[in-house]
């Protein structure tokens, strides 16, 4: 039955971004995805897969060497923004807006605009990016000149050069939750951040690393003090 639920689950996603392709090809009207709305089966045995900082600086010097520069900016942005992958490869200039620092998806996985906030990682990347007169993507394929497809293959031979063969790419959107969460920033700012309506969701992401809970669970010992096991408190003086 899990399994079961697990294939369900993956083929509600594909038809998502089916019906979500269809819309934004002007093909099926703005609300026209009859799976917004369907929630996932429940899966409590949800495979969880994090970066640590180590493996994060392992990674960037691989992207640092590899010649797919491109491949390499969206996978830095996908970790510094948290975004989805295909709310990157399907960006385009004029969504960005550089003052606000804010880069809107007009049709988000829930069937709604979302808008994603820059930080000043993500800023230096995007202003670094050069343009192509009449195209208006952000990443794109320099034959086709249209949005990238795919970039499986690429991150599949980066990921087993530094020995993170089981990372996807969406475990970097999971990473950019448990870096925050861990950095005690709350439940409400990661709920914006990752443009969940539903406040459940996103503690399915909150990921506190074992030493956050220790230091957590240390708070109270620290407030009230600690005493030797067995220790009797000396008699007071007559």
């Amino acid at each position: 039955m899990k399994d079961l639920g697990i294939t369900c689950n993956r083929m509600l996603v594909l038809m998502k971004f089916i019906f979500n392709c269809a819309i934004r090809w002007d093909i099926l009207p703005a609300k026209g995805n009859p799976c917004v709305g369907v929630d996932p089966f429940e899966d409590n045995g949800a495979r969880e897969r994090y970066l640590t900082k180590q493996e994060v600086g392992r990674l960037f010097d691989e992207l640092d060497r590899n010649p797919n520069v491109q491949v390499g900016q969206v996978i830095r942005l996908l970790l510094y923004t948290g975004a989805r992958k295909r709310e990157l490869l399907d960006a385009r200039w004029e969504r960005i807006d550089f003052d606000r620092r804010l880069l809107t998806v007009p049709l988000s996985k829930s069937g709604k605009p979302r808008y994603i906030p820059l930080s000043d990682a993500a800023m230096e990347i995007l202003q670094s990016l050069p343009r192509q007169d009449g195209v208006p993507w952000v990443f794109f394929n320099p034959k086709t000149k249209k949005p990238l497809v795919s970039m499986f293959y690429a991150w599949d031979s980066i990921r087993k050069k530094v020995g993170l063969d089981d990372v996807r790419l969406h475990d970097l959107r999971h990473s950019y939750v448990s870096f925050l969460v861990n950095a005690g920033r709350s439940l409400y700012e990661v709920q914006k951040l990752l443009g969940h309506y539903d406040p459940k969701v996103t503690m399915r992401y909150a990921h506190l690393s074992p030493g956050a809970l220790i230091e957590a669970a240390n708070v109270v010992g620290n407030l009230v003090g600690r005493r030797k096991v067995g220790a009797v408190p000396a008699m007071a003086e007559a």
